[in-house]
């Protein structure tokens, strides 16, 4: 049985900024999410693989946002310089760059046609790398929590 004095069980939140970014990002996750099952699906030029992505995207916001949730409540993990702050910054940039990596590519295959099509890709191509610069920021917040 848990006692009353248990510090996952405090009245307060010990970091309200952990509290609301990992409700947000939870928030986030189930909308994005539904958008991918219920609109994007339909629209033309979205394949498989462009669900899949999405579904991904979506599932890791959701995922780091209830770590976040838990982290804030942790009376350890909450004041820790780095590790909530890393999963925060590294889930957006993972989750959002696959979101926009698709987005961008449907967009680009409904209305830009011809020799704009090559330099429209050319600009968004930065976010191939970002992707998993923000797997390892997120990852390196949780290994943080080690130390």
């Amino acid at each position: 049985m848990v006692s009353e004095s248990s510090p996952l069980l405090s009245r307060s939140v010990p970091s309200p900024f952990l509290w609301r970014s990992g409700a947000l990002l939870v928030t986030a996750g189930m909308v994005v999410g539904a958008f991918g099952a219920h609109a994007l699906q339909r629209r033309p030029g979205i394949t498989a693989d462009n669900l899949l992505a999405w579904r991904t995207a979506s599932n890791y916001a959701i995922m780091n946002g209830l770590g976040l949730l838990l982290i804030s409540m942790h009376p350890k993990f909450s004041t820790h310089r780095l590790a909530g702050y890393a999963i925060l910054g590294g889930g957006v940039v993972f989750s959002g760059s696959i979101m926009a990596l698709v987005l961008w590519k449907k967009y680009a295959l409904i209305t830009v046609a011809g020799p704009c099509r090559s330099a429209y890709f050319s600009r968004m191509k930065f976010l191939g790398p970002i992707t998993p610069l923000g797997g390892v920021i997120m990852m390196a917040g949780y290994a943080a929590l080690a130390f």
